[in-house]
């Protein structure tokens, strides 16, 4: 499954800056508001297909069919662009928010359905250090062949890298066995979104919130740094190019916490303190983005969250989902984690697309929302680890 991530991430890091390279040239940074806040129409559409899907077929041959209709939902907006279709960035910027959460949160669902608690703590950072080598490569190829290649043709690349992706997890699969829900989860029985889990766990409820409050920090620390990209640099390929650049050196740190921090951090430190940590370094990277606005400090924030968020965020939080039951894997996780996660950032951008309407937003203005976030960020984190 870690190869299977490999694949997965690298072949996002094509879609990743094209899509927002795109669209920035079809409609301008100003507007991405509003796209990202479609994104979680998109996502919710999707995990509603993935539990039927999940309910009808099982998981092994659910995760199959998703890579399968991704690819070819990504080559058709590649053949749209091609042909002058403005709309179809703005599909295909929607599309690439829901497709690598619902994948992604397959893999962790087998991942953490396979491994217990004790063997997560050693192995979770290195398997997400093992996905990060493949966003590193796809960072670095974009970086280096955007310009010749052309931005729209890398999108062919994305599609191309789901068939591996597939491959990878039909294999894991094999070799770990398919999770099976117990007789009163089966077929389904429950609700396909696995609502009902949610409104009765405490944990799983919290849980939402915190990843809600996460994705608001992330929204508008992601459109300061393209508002402060679109400042500086005027040409499309050249802005892919400093994106791919961007997220190569983004993915190198995340794979330097993922292979060494995080197993250090989850073995000898509590999970609360672990979970406490991680917001207070983003009040300082925040702050120093208020108080010196700038490309450097917008990247700094934001390559900060990221990091975290793909390490050591992503290896603590998928331990509390390990003493749950099937539908809190595999049916709840994907509404917390692909739609809540996608709803949450899509509701801040929605929010913030509104007041640009009315108002050009300072750019003070976004890192005082993520400070007003991750006030009730932090004291979530001693709640949703209470369970420990």
């Amino acid at each position: 499954m870690g190869v299977t991530a490999l694949f997965l991430l690298c072949g996002y890091e094509f879609i990743r800056s094209t899509s927002q390279s795109l669209y920035i040239g079809a409609y301008g940074a100003r507007h991405l508001p509003i796209v990202m806040a479609l994104a979680p129409v998109g996502t919710l559409l999707m995990v509603y297909g993935y539990g039927r899907l999940l309910s009808r077929v099982g998981a092994r041959r659910a995760i199959l069919m998703t890579c399968l209709l991704s690819a070819g939902v990504i080559l058709g907006c590649h053949a749209a662009i091609q042909a002058g279709s403005r709309l179809a960035t703005g599909v295909l910027y929607v599309f690439r928010e829901a497709y690598i959460v619902l994948l992604i949160e397959q893999i962790w669902s087998f991942l953490n359905s396979t491994l217990p608690a004790s063997e997560g703590r050693r192995l979770n950072g290195p398997i997400c250090g093992i996905a990060s080598l493949g966003a590193i490569a796809g960072g670095l190829l974009v970086h280096h062949f955007a310009v010749s290649l052309g931005t729209a043709d890398l999108l062919i690349l994305a599609a191309g890298s789901l068939v591996p992706t597939a491959l990878g997890a039909l294999l894991a699969y094999r070799f770990g066995g398919e999770p099976k829900p117990p007789p009163e989860e089966a077929g389904g029985r429950r609700g396909h979104l696995g609502l009902g889990v949610l409104a009765h766990s405490a944990t799983l409820r919290r849980l939402a919130i915190l990843i809600a409050l996460t994705q608001v920090v992330s929204a508008v620390l992601d459109l300061q740094l393209s508002r402060q990209v679109e400042l500086a640099i005027g040409l499309t390929d050249e802005r892919t190019r400093w994106f791919g650049g961007f997220y190569a050196h983004l993915n190198v740190w995340s794979a330097s916490f993922q292979f060494v921090l995080a197993p250090i951090l989850l073995r000898y430190a509590s999970l609360r303190l672990v979970h406490v940590t991680i917001p207070l370094v983003h009040v300082v990277t925040c702050t120093l983005a208020l108080v010196r606005p700038s490309l450097a400090t917008a990247g700094t924030a934001y390559l900060a969250f990221k990091t975290l968020d793909y390490s050591i965020f992503r290896a603590a939080k998928e331990l509390i989902y390990v003493p749950l039951t099937f539908d809190a894997r595999f049916r709840a996780k994907e509404i917390i984690d692909a739609f809540v996660y996608r709803l949450a950032k899509g509701g801040a951008s929605g929010a913030l697309a509104a007041i640009g309407a009315c108002i050009v937003v300072p750019l003070a203005g976004y890192p005082m929302i993520a400070l007003a976030a991750l006030a009730g960020w932090l004291p979530l984190t001693v709640l949703v680890t209470k369970r420990e």
